[in-house]
């Protein structure tokens, strides 16, 4: 039995969260809009199965999400869309943004170099993993 990974991409804005999650070999398996509320996200993650690795941009909500993320997930990439030549090619939509983001966790998908520190008190954003555990 194989455990199942699920990297999962979150374009997050004020109102609502564009979600895409990809399986281990990196195809979309599920795409969703929530609202951006603690309950509205905790249901949808409760509902995956599997290890999860959860990405998203830096910006207003990042240390509200990390912190609300952290103990349910296993690893988090928060990214700096500035030095993120990935996230500025090609089309710009929410979808595509979400689904960038859940390439970056995927191995193989992207180069997941460092793209800058930022210390935000709470949390190290390196645009690369930040485990759980780590003591930052």
């Amino acid at each position: 039995m194989s455990y199942d990974v699920k990297y999962i991409g979150m374009d997050v804005h004020k109102e609502a969260i564009v979600i895409a999650v990809l399986n281990e070999g990196g195809k979309l398996v599920m795409e969703s809009v929530i609202e951006t509320k603690a309950s509205s996200i905790l249901q949808f993650l409760h509902g995956l199965r599997g290890e999860l690795h959860v990405t998203w941009e830096e910006g207003t909500w990042a240390a509200w999400l990390y912190d609300l993320l952290q103990p349910q997930v296993q690893h988090i990439v928060v990214c700096n869309p500035r030095r993120n030549a990935f996230l500025k090619e090609g089309s710009k939509s929410d979808k595509v943004d979400a689904r960038k983001l859940a390439e970056l966790c995927a191995p193989g998908c992207c180069d997941r170099s460092t793209t800058g520190k930022t210390d935000y008190g709470r949390y190290v954003s390196w645009g690369a993993v930040i485990r759980p555990s780590a003591k930052i």
